[in-house]
């Protein structure tokens, strides 16, 4: 399984408009955007807002999605979902969900659910069987995550902060639509002690231990579950400026060379390794480090103040973040493992002034442990990367204008 940090949960807290500098008095503005309407059925709308409940979220990109049970015209939609390259599949929160989905069961028809663990927290819950339908496109009897304790509590081997509501959620659930197939795939198959111990089979609502579960059984990328357009995705987002915006609109679009408007046109293809890393040379010219593109992470995170001789926040609340005394243009070159590269600049903001009416704003900090954390990740390109940019995430195993992914392009 794929390392993924999934930074906003911890960050939500420090980066709500009521505890930054200046603002720190001020309650938070409810920022509340409906995404835009889209023409093309391979579209939908996506915003970035201060997210469900105004829970105060910065750099939080959100879709809508519809939920139903399969084969049927029992539907919900679900709004504020995080949209995020950085994992794979559709989890929701079993508390803004209210609908019967069937439960994922295993061969010996124990009910499914997971321990998915990010760095910062561990999402918990069953596996159920849905329709996902996002805009026009329809992901038949997929096997998504409910997350939070109804139907099955939190086993005590279940490590890390438990994180299933929305105040530490910041959202009504995930929207995975990284460059892989399933959440685990081959290592949550194996019987072996190699197995990371994501899955669990549960003979009662008290009683859940690890188990190996097929792949074909596993929480799954929506994407490649549709009839076409399943090959990739393209985040297309509008730019911010150094004060930041209040919202932020944009579309994402299914299938890489599908459809008349989904050309790759001419994108820089960055080819990935089996843990979606590809390269980046900070400042140009210098030292190489691994890095991922993560829409699911509310900032860019990378190296340390050492390393960037970037100044630290000192306000409380935001020790995380880097706060230089102006907003600050850098140089880096991204390259893949083909040897493709491109060089980039991009902005550091002030943390501290992030506004109390802001949902986008170019934050940035150093990597949590850094270099010493088991990732090795120097860079996580977060959410203020898409600002401004088109940006392809290309599925693995998949067929495209420019080759078989995974890779990603901009």
């Amino acid at each position: 399984m794929t390392s993924k940090v999934l930074f906003p949960l911890a960050v939500v807290s420090l980066l709500c408009a009521c505890g930054s500098g200046e603002t720190a008095k001020q309650p938070p503005v409810c920022v509340a955007v409906d995404p835009p309407a889209t023409v093309d059925p391979n579209t939908i709308g996506l915003v970035v807002d201060s997210g469900p409940q105004c829970v105060g979220y910065i750099n939080g990109l959100f879709a809508s999605v519809t939920i139903c049970v399969p084969g049927t015209t029992t539907c919900q939609n679900i709004d504020h979902l995080l949209v995020d390259t950085g994992s794979y599949g559709v989890r929701v929160l079993e508390s803004a969900l209210h609908l019967a989905l069937p439960a994922a069961t295993n061969a010996s028809g124990l009910g499914l659910a997971e321990c998915v663990p990010f760095v910062l927290g561990t999402t918990w819950g069953p596996v159920a069987l849905a329709d996902v339908k996002v805009g026009n496109e329809l992901a038949q009897n997929l096997a998504i995550q409910l997350i939070g304790e109804t139907t099955y509590t939190l086993p005590a081997d279940c490590t890390g902060t438990p994180t299933m509501d929305i105040q530490t959620l910041g959202s009504n659930g995930v929207l995975g639509v990284g460059p892989r197939l399933q959440d685990c795939g081959a290592p949550c198959a194996s019987t072996s002690r190699s197995n990371p111990g994501i899955y669990y089979a549960c003979s009662s609502a008290q009683s859940c231990a690890i188990a190996a579960v097929p792949v074909t059984q596993q929480v799954s990328n929506p994407v490649a579950a549709f009839p076409v357009d399943n090959n990739g995705t393209i985040i297309q987002l509008g730019a911010i400026g150094a004060s930041g915006a209040t919202s932020v609109s944009g579309v994402l679009t299914f299938g890489i060379g599908t459809q008349t408007n989904n050309g790759l046109g001419g994108a820089t293809v960055l080819a990935i390794d089996e843990l979606d890393y590809f390269s980046t040379t900070f400042p140009v010219g210098g030292t190489t480090y691994a890095s991922v593109l993560d829409s699911g992470s509310n900032g860019l995170f990378f190296l340390n103040t050492d390393l960037t001789n970037l100044k630290m926040c000192t306000s409380s609340g935001l020790s995380a973040w880097y706060c230089p005394a102006s907003p600050t243009n850098l140089g880096a070159t991204l390259s893949s493992l083909d040897g493709a590269r491109t060089t980039i600049v991009f902005s550091v903001g002030d943390a501290s002034r992030v506004s109390a009416s802001a949902a986008a704003f170019n934050t940035a900090g150093p990597v949590p442990g850094f270099p010493y954390d088991t990732t090795g990740l120097g860079f996580y390109w977060g959410l203020p990367f898409f600002y401004g940019r088109t940006v392809y995430t290309a599925l693995e195993g998949k067929n495209t204008p420019a080759g078989v992914g995974p890779y990603f392009a901009f």
